[in-house]
């Protein structure tokens, strides 16, 4: 059931950001363009978004103790804000800027047919390789 539900999400995510156009990197681009050209096409869909979401948490989500298809929450309990938090931060948000690209878009675009996303697909996932091992290596030096 759980698997379903993630699949549902994801093709309402993945739809809403093909038809509202911000799977498209020059809209988004055009969006973080705020000396030249901007376009406040993105503040809209996430003022759509955060209007449909807003009033399901307060009536519904919020009130609940445990989630719908998991035994707790998943929320983490690391507060620290480290070199590697905004490093990493930093890291995502130049690629964005530059590239106008964002994972969950990028996605989105591959599965409306534009594939000239794919080449930022496969180095997100090759650097999302390296950076787990990466992580893993300075958890195992930590740990010993």
């Amino acid at each position: 059931m759980q698997r379903l539900i993630s699949i549902v999400a994801g093709l309402l995510f993945g739809a809403g950001m093909i038809i509202s156009g911000m799977s498209d990197p020059k809209n988004v681009i055009a969006f973080l363009d705020v000396t030249g050209h901007w376009s406040p096409d993105l503040a809209f869909v996430m003022g759509g978004a955060l209007l449909v979401f807003a009033p399901s948490y307060w009536l519904i989500i919020r009130k609940r103790k445990e989630p719908v298809c998991a035994d707790s929450f998943g929320l983490s309990d690391n507060k620290k804000i480290d070199g590697q938090l905004l490093s990493g931060a930093a890291l995502f948000g130049l690629g964005w800027g530059i590239a106008g690209i964002c994972p969950g878009p990028a996605i989105a675009s591959m599965a409306n047919g534009s594939y000239s996303v794919l080449g930022f697909v496969v180095t997100m996932l090759v650097g999302m390789f390296i950076g787990d091992n990466i992580s893993r290596k300075e958890n195992g030096k930590q740990a010993a």
